[in-house]
C-alpha cells in the first residue's frame, strides 16, 4: 500500500486556524472587547419560511408509507431540476433539465468534476483564488499554471495566448476579490477555450448578488459557452443553505471532447460515486424558486447587499483602493502603509476589534490585500463601519 504522495505537496492551511488562534488570544487579553467577525464567508440570516415549510412537509411525507422516498434519481428529482431550468429560462438562457445535476454543494462539484478529466491536463487558475481550485488539482498531481489577477487588471485577468491550458477556473463574482467579468471579457475566455480545446469550470456561486443588469450572471449568456463550459452553482449564499447543503452543476449536451459527451461521463461518475441529495433538502431547494421563495430570498440577499454597500462606502470615504462591495458580498481592500496582510489583520483587530481575512491566504497576489464579508449581522456591520470611520 502506498500513499498518494501528491498530498505531501499541499501547503498547510494555516489561514483560518491562525485567524481563530489570534482572535482567541486577543479575546483573552482583552476580555471586554466587542469583537466583530467579518472574515468567514458564512451566512447569518435563517432559512426563509418558504424553504422551512417545504422541508417540514417533506419530513411528514417521509413518515407515511404512501409518500416515503428512498433512493432518489442520481441527477436530482425532476421537480427541482425543472425549477432550476425555469430559473435559467426566465433569464432567457436555454438549459435543459437533463443538463442539470443536483449535488450537496458547488465545493464538492468543483473537486469531483476533476474525476472525468485526465491528470495529464494542465490547469489555469487566477491568483488570488478560492483555495479549493488549487488544492484539488495538487491532490491529483496536475500541472498548475497561474494567471495574475492584480490591481492593474482590476483583478479580472484575461487570456494570455502564450499560456496553453486544458482546464480553466473562473469565478464571477469572484471570491475573494468581489470583481465581476462583463460580457466582452467572458467572451474572450470562451473564444480562448474553444481555440485551445479547453474546458472552463465557471463558479457562479455568487451570481444572485449581481445588481447591474449589464453584467452576466451565467457563462451561458456568452455565445459558444455551451461548447466549452461547465457552470457550478450553489444555494449556500443565495438561500442560506451553508448548513443544509445543496447546489447544482450544469453540463451542456453540446460539450464534447475527443468525441466523448462530458454530460454522459459526469452522469456515469455521479451514478457510481454519489447517492444524491436528500428528498427533504431538495424540496426545500425547489421552494427557493417559488414565487414566495424568490421574494423572501431576495429580501435576504438585499440585506447582505446593503451590508456590503455600507462597508464599501466607509472604505471609499477613506480613499482606500478596493474591489467588490457592489454586485458582490465581498470587499477586497488594499492594506495601508505597505502593511502585509497579517500586519493589517493585527492592526484592525487591535484598533477596531474587527476580524477579517488576510489576502495572502488566497495566493501570492493576495499579499497586501484584505477581505471583508457582508454576511454579518446588520447591527455589527454598522458598528464596524463606525469603527473604520474613526481610524
Amino acid at each position: 500500500m502506498k500513499i498518494n504522495s501528491n498530498y505531501f505537496n499541499l501547503k498547510e492551511s494555516y489561514l483560518f486556524a491562525n485567524i481563530a488562534k489570534k482572535t482567541t488570544e486577543f479575546s483573552k487579553s482583552h476580555p471586554d472587547a466587542d469583537i466583530i467577525k467579518l472574515g468567514i464567508g458564512d451566512v447569518t440570516l435563517p432559512l426563509c419560511s418558504a424553504v422551512i415549510n417545504a422541508m417540514q412537509n417533506a419530513v411528514l411525507e417521509m413518515s407515511q408509507k404512501d409518500t416515503f422516498k428512498g433512493y432518489g434519481p442520481y441527477q436530482g428529482y425532476d421537480f427541482l431540476r425543472d425549477s432550476i431550468k425555469k430559473y435559467y429560462n426566465d433569464r432567457k438562457i436555454e438549459i435543459d433539465a437533463d443538463e442539470i445535476f443536483v449535488s450537496d454543494g458547488s465545493k464538492s462539484d468543483v473537486a469531483n468534476i476533476l474525476d472525468i478529466f485526465s491528470k495529464e491536463n494542465t490547469v489555469l487558475i487566477p491568483d488570488p483564488v478560492y483555495p479549493v481550485y488549487v488544492d484539488t488539482n495538487v491532490m491529483d498531481g496536475r500541472k498548475i499554471q497561474y494567471i495574475n489577477a492584480n490591481k492593474d487588471n482590476g483583478f479580472l485577468p484575461l487570456p494570455d495566448e502564450n499560456i496553453k491550458a486544458d482546464i480553466i477556473y473562473l469565478c464571477s463574482p469572484n471570491n475573494p476579490t468581489g470583481a465581476v467579468y462583463n460580457h466582452e471579457q467572458l467572451k474572450k475566455w470562451v473564444d480562448y477555450a474553444i481555440e485551445n480545446k479547453a474546458v472552463i469550470l465557471f463558479d457562479a456561486a455568487y451570481e444572485a448578488f449581481i445588481e447591474d443588469k449589464s453584467l452576466p450572471r451565467s457563462i451561458f449568456e456568452i455565445k459558444g459557452a455551451k461548447k466549452c463550459a461547465i457552470e457550478l452553482c450553489s444555494f449556500s449564499k443565495t438561500a442560506g443553505f451553508t448548513g443544509v447543503r445543496c447546489g447544482y452543476t450544469v453540463v451542456p449536451m453540446d460539450l464534447e471532447f475527443d468525441g466523448a459527451s462530458i454530460n454522459k461521463l459526469w452522469f456515469r461518475r455521479q451514478s457510481t460515486k454519489f447517492n444524491g441529495v436528500s428528498y427533504i433538502v431538495q424540496k426545500g431547494a425547489s421552494a427557493v424558486f417559488s414565487k414566495e421563495g424568490i421574494t423572501q430570498i431576495t429580501e435576504n440577499i438585499n440585506y447582505y447587499k446593503d451590508n456590503a454597500k455600507l462597508i464599501a462606502k466607509a472604505v471609499k470615504d477613506k480613499g482606500i483602493y478596493f474591489t467588490g462591495g457592489e454586485n458582490s458580498p465581498y470587499i477586497w481592500m488594499k492594506c495601508q502603509d505597505k502593511m502585509t496582510s497579517w500586519d493589517f489583520f493585527d492592526y484592525l483587530l487591535e484598533k477596531t476589534h474587527i476580524v477579517g481575512t488576510p489576502g495572502s491566504g488566497f495566493g501570492k497576489n493576495g499579499e497586501g490585500f484584505f477581505r471583508v464579508t457582508a454576511f454579518g449581522d446588520r447591527d455589527n456591520t454598522l458598528k464596524a463601519v463606525e469603527r473604520l470611520k474613526r481610524l
